[in-house]
């Protein structure tokens, strides 16, 4: 089945209609106090983000946490940059006003994004997002497909939010440099994947440089209906079901070159699957795809939400856990997923935020400017209205 091509004005149009909708659309008096206090938090997480993380120097950077470490260099990598640019662009999505209010401050994030571009190309020859700025912020460093994944996800999102054409031609060069990443050589063990990295110290390939591009492939056939996009997506889903599938329904780490697996269950790798079957239902209206997504992310709800896993992730790895969730309830309705992600919201504030700072010093010490961009998001997202979060990767 085709899907109907998005143009740029319908994009726009259909998240315009949706912004100045939602104001005005009666909720529940607890669903609207609800959203209220996600925005309070949104607001004040951001604005401690901003404070004690942000570089005031006219590079529109951050640092890496806070305070600094005596190891810590100048600025941010790109992981932890590219998660407050994301975390700007979520604040963009609430409704009415409080949305409206970031546009200036997500024009200064894609300033910084800028900082990490290499445009001459890494091993591969095609350019891409380095892992640390470059001149004359910095030296550069090595390109990981992954780092780059989100950046794309992020731009098709502002994409279907406000007919961005730079940024879906972006997200489209990313695509690009992700299926050079694929493994070509037959003779390695489960030949084919996305490797991590283009860093000669590794070369693995895993479930976070694979499913994001296959997420990624699904959003721009859904925009374009180029069958190459969605071609490409059906091979990466299918080597990571291949090779990184669980017997327990749940997705592992990587696999090495000579077939070892990494085989710990992290929230984000079960999260991207989650999303990416989703889309692909959407796409091509096949129920397993929605079934599969349905499969995964009961199984994973039962090994971190009801086994008590997720306090031991990252705070980073679950924003996109439960992002992918909320995508997938936009489909199947239900609010299952949601009311997790609210606990763990809660859970957040009331015992690892620093009520003086507003920071979260995950571990008591130090606030990592992941931590603090990831919390950003799911306190904006969970004020979002309904009809939105299908765009959210």
């Amino acid at each position: 089945m085709k899907p109907k091509k998005v143009t740029v004005t319908a994009a726009a149009a259909i998240v315009t209609c949706l912004a100045l909708a939602a104001p005005a659309a009666a909720e529940p008096s607890g669903q609207a106090s609800s959203r209220r206090t996600q925005i309070d938090r949104a607001v004040a997480t951001y604005e401690a983000m901003q404070q004690y993380l942000y570089v005031d120097d006219g590079s529109s950077l951050y640092l890496e946490r806070y305070p600094l470490g005596a190891e810590d260099r100048e600025y941010s990598y790109e992981w932890p940059f590219s998660q407050a640019h994301i975390a700007t662009l979520d604040l963009t999505g609430m409704a009415g006003r409080e949305g409206r209010l970031y546009g200036d401050d997500l024009a200064d994030r894609e300033v910084g994004q800028e900082r990490y571009w290499n445009a001459g190309g890494g091993s591969t020859g095609l350019p891409g997002y380095d892992s640390y700025p470059r001149a004359p912020y910095g030296g550069g460093g090595d390109m990981f497909y992954d780092d780059n994944e989100w950046v794309a996800l992020a731009d098709v999102q502002q994409y279907l939010a406000t007919g961005d054409d730079a940024a879906l031609a972006r997200a489209a060069d990313i695509f690009e440099l992700v299926v050079s990443g694929w493994d070509t050589d037959p003779s390695h063990a489960a030949p084919g994947g996305v490797f991590w990295t283009q860093a000669p110290w590794s070369t693995d390939r895993n479930t976070v440089s694979t499913m994001p591009g296959a997420q990624l492939g699904v959003r721009l056939y859904l925009i374009t209906g180029e069958e190459r996009y969605l071609d490409w997506a059906l091979r990466f889903v299918e080597w990571t079901d291949q090779y990184l599938l669980a017997p327990n329904g749940l997705y592992w780490d990587n696999i090495k070159l000579d077939g070892t697996i990494d085989e710990r269950h992290y929230s984000y790798n079960q999260g991207v699957p989650i999303g990416t079957y989703t889309l692909l239902y959407e796409a091509t209206g096949d129920e397993q795809y929605l079934a599969r997504a349905e499969a995964i992310a009961a199984a994973s709800y039962t090994y971190f939400v009801e086994e008590d896993r997720l306090h031991d992730h990252e705070i980073f790895f679950n924003s996109i856990y439960f992002k992918n969730l909320l995508l997938l309830e936009s489909v199947t309705g239900g609010h299952t997923y949601r009311a997790a992600m609210q606990d763990y919201a809660d859970h957040q504030w009331n015992e690892v935020r620093d009520p003086e700072t507003g920071l979260f010093p995950v571990g008591g010490s130090a606030t990592e400017l992941l931590d603090q961009a990831a919390m950003v998001q799911i306190y904006a997202t969970l004020a979002w209205p309904n009809g939105r979060v299908s765009i959210l990767y």
